[in-house]
């Protein structure tokens, strides 16, 4: 699959999750099998444009090629604007958000409100991919609600655009999260442009990535919360692609050098403060993997408020020593 000059090395692409796809996370997928990995959402508002946390999801340091932004936005001009100060900050994809269904994304007519409004949709695009001399990508949902599925206009408009490639998430956005994404509307898109199309939506094992291909003729899919504390699920799934076979799970020692390495990372991204809080919502989600562990020391593990003791009841919680875990 390529996106303008880039051509990807897989078929499997880590998806924009607002609070998580932050450089640490992003490199860590990367390092087990995405061949893309594509940023939280970052707003067009010119006022945010500057703050700590807008230029901490801008921050591409380390990060392997090709290195994608995904912005969010109604206004036109603003987007334009957002794509172009992105680029500067070393963006080589922008990827437009039409899909987030979040109330506060939608109350502000942006993200899936917007397939609401083609004419809009027609118009952002077309000043975001004006704005740039880098491929613009889009991700939307299949419609506004089950009786408004638009997928395929939208689709159409976006490649009359220059959009380059097309991410769709197989439900509407009254549907939210709830229920099974369908994917025929993915497959109806996919037939009818011919840029690259992505499929999105309860993507969760290996063998789910191969039946959501077969099923939409997609060019690759989309992994959201199913890699979260499981970033072995890009490799898993890209063996069962390529060869037909599934490694083995990851085993518990594995798993917690793993833990052990991001959560360091991450205090070394956001500083010691900010880094041991958010670590916090990626230990719980490592550790359900785990099964089994200690209420005790996992509560010590949530407790602790410095970076150093973070890691040290982290490895107590492992039963590893921290040279083990740094090995």
């Amino acid at each position: 699959m390529r996106i303008g000059p880039y051509s990807l090395n897989g078929r499997l692409i880590l998806a924009p999750m607002a609070g998580v796809t932050d450089r640490p996370f992003r490199i860590l997928c990367r390092r087990h099998g995405a061949a893309l990995a594509v940023s939280e959402m970052v707003t067009s508002l010119p006022q945010l444009q500057h703050d700590r946390k807008t230029r901490l999801r801008c921050d591409h340091t380390g990060e392997p090629e090709p290195r994608v932004i995904q912005i969010l936005g109604a206004d036109p001009l603003a987007m334009a604007d957002a794509a172009r100060l992105n680029v500067e900050r070393g963006a080589q994809i922008i990827d437009v958000n039409m899909g987030c269904p979040a109330k506060k994304v939608c109350n502000v007519a942006a993200g899936s409100a917007l397939l609401r409004d083609e004419a809009l949709v027609g118009r952002i695009l077309d000043a975001v991919v004006r704005a740039v001399d880098v491929p613009v990508t889009l991700k939307i949902r299949t419609g506004w609600d089950p009786a408004n599925r638009n997928a395929v206009s939208i689709a159409k408009l976006a490649e009359s655009c220059g959009i380059q490639a097309l991410t769709v998430h197989g439900r509407t956005r009254a549907c939210g999260f709830s229920g099974r994404a369908e994917y025929t509307t993915i497959r109806a898109v996919k037939a009818e442009v011919g840029i690259p199309v992505v499929a999105n939506g309860d993507i969760d094992s290996p063998e789910r990535a191969r039946f959501v291909l077969d099923e939409t003729g997609a060019d690759a899919v989309m992994i959201g919360r199913a890699a979260l504390g499981n970033p072995w699920l890009f490799g898993h799934a890209a063996a069962y692609l390529e060869r037909g076979v599934i490694p083995p799970p990851p085993d518990r020692e594995e798993i917690c050098r793993v833990m052990h390495q991001h959560i360091r990372e991450m205090h070394g991204f956001y500083g010691e403060y900010a880094g041991v809080r958010i670590a916090r919502k990626h230990i719980g989600w490592y550790v359900s993997r785990l099964g089994g562990m200690n209420p005790q020391a996992l509560k010590a593990v949530y407790a602790a408020e410095s970076a150093g003791l973070q890691l040290s009841r982290l490895a107590d919680l492992s039963e590893l020593t921290l040279r083990e875990l740094a090995a």
